[in-house]
């Protein structure tokens, strides 16, 4: 993680943010004696993750230290398979382009948004257990609100039109105290 004054001799914050972002991922959280609005907008849509105006508390600095890791290590890169047109697991296969489902006597299904979002995350990270907070990251692209259960109820709903129920699930697994795993080899069709 980079913690980047704004202030700094020599290139501000806001050029080693830029020049960061151009070829890393890395967590950065800003920080600035700045009151301005514009500045703290600005570092955000240079990349930073967070910004921090000073003075401010060190207990507050380190919360959001471990908020941001948080949220950046917990969520595993997507595999390469991901990008395929046809993806095909246990006994289905899923054409993204039209976003059905496709069982071995070739039936079709159409998802809606939200199960076809939450296929893809699940297609894109097989045998990785995932978080609530993880799924909703990935679906939604923001962190759960607190107490938010929705991906359960999401997760369910696929798990139906998988044909599985959620107390005997094979696809869909449930780690108990911490999230859901795909269980099928995912592999792209040509």
């Amino acid at each position: 993680m980079l913690i980047v004054d704004l202030m700094l001799p020599g290139d501000d914050g806001f050029t080693i943010c830029r020049e960061v972002r151009k070829h890393s991922d890395v967590p950065i959280i800003m920080l600035t004696a700045s009151a301005d609005e514009t500045d703290r907008i600005l570092g955000l849509e240079l990349g930073a993750d967070d910004y921090l105006g000073k003075p401010f508390n060190p207990r507050e600095l380190l919360a959001r230290i471990k908020a941001v890791l948080r949220r950046t290590r917990s969520v595993p890169p997507a595999l390469p398979a991901g990008q395929a047109r046809w993806v095909s697991f246990g006994n289905w296969q899923l054409d993204r382009m039209t976003r059905e489902l496709i069982d071995l006597q070739g039936e079709r299904a159409a998802l809606s948004g939200a199960d076809f979002q939450l296929l893809q995350v699940f297609l894109e990270h097989p045998a990785k257990v995932l978080t609530r907070d993880d799924l909703y990251a990935l679906t939604r692209g923001r962190d759960a609100p607190p107490l938010d259960r929705s991906i359960d109820v999401h997760v369910c709903r696929l798990r139906q039109r998988l044909g599985e129920d959620a107390q005997h699930s094979q696809l869909i697994r449930t780690v108990r105290g911490a999230g859901y795993v795909l269980t099928a080899q995912v592999d792209a069709l040509t």
